[in-house]
């Protein structure tokens, strides 16, 4: 039987191209069981799949799927708390370092939730909560 190489690459190995990023592969539970129902389906009957490996494999994805569950559930409970502290400051004087690091402050007027944390309002700037160096 012949192969053919899936490139150049005396390694064999594909490279990703110039400029690509990292695929995240996302797997739901339907997608992991239409997988399995395939191997199942083109298993060699001769030499059947391992019921143990199977149950192993199942295990592990219900593992993994546990884990961006509370992973999800962590960084929900980590920008509620940001946004919590930051309610407090409204009505304060802070002192921040802008992305060039200058240093400016300013009385914090309002507070808005964003994906990667409380946005402090002051003046007509929304100032990330990350960036306060001091509270007055």
């Amino acid at each position: 039987m012949t192969t053919t190489p899936l490139s150049n690459n005396p390694t064999g190995t594909q490279l990703a191209p110039k400029g690509a990023t990292p695929n995240n592969f996302n797997l739901n539970p339907q997608d992991f069981i239409k997988m399995m129902i395939t191997q199942l389906q083109n298993q060699d009957p001769l030499q059947p799949t391992d019921s143990a490996q199977m149950l192993s494999q199942l295990a592990q994805f219900a593992n993994v799927e546990g884990i961006n569950k509370l992973n999800k559930q962590t960084t929900a409970l980590g920008l509620g708390q940001d946004f919590a502290g930051s309610v407090a400051m409204i009505g304060k004087t802070v002192t921040w370092l802008d992305d060039k690091g200058a240093i400016h402050s300013g009385v914090v007027n309002a507070v808005k939730p964003s994906p990667s944390g409380a946005l402090l309002v002051i003046g007509n700037e929304d100032i990330p909560s990350g960036n306060v160096q001091k509270v007055e």
